[in-house]
């Protein structure tokens, strides 16, 4: 069976946006790569000694 119509069918639809999607995927992949982290200093990071953290404390003692 011939296909008469004119333009895109659904089938060659569904072929472009499989293999678009991957496309602009890793696009916006790469734009966001080039941002750099900030560095993180856990030495500093201590559990404050509050009311909250004493009563969180007591309660996870066996």
């Amino acid at each position: 069976m011939a296909d008469t119509t004119k333009g895109t069918t659904r089938r060659n639809f569904l072929k472009i946006a499989g293999t678009a999607v991957p496309g602009v995927v890793a696009v916006a992949a790469g734009g966001a790569a080039q941002a750099a982290p900030a560095e993180v200093d856990l030495s500093s990071q201590v559990m404050q000694d509050t009311e909250h953290t004493r009563a969180y404390l007591e309660s996870t003692r066996f």
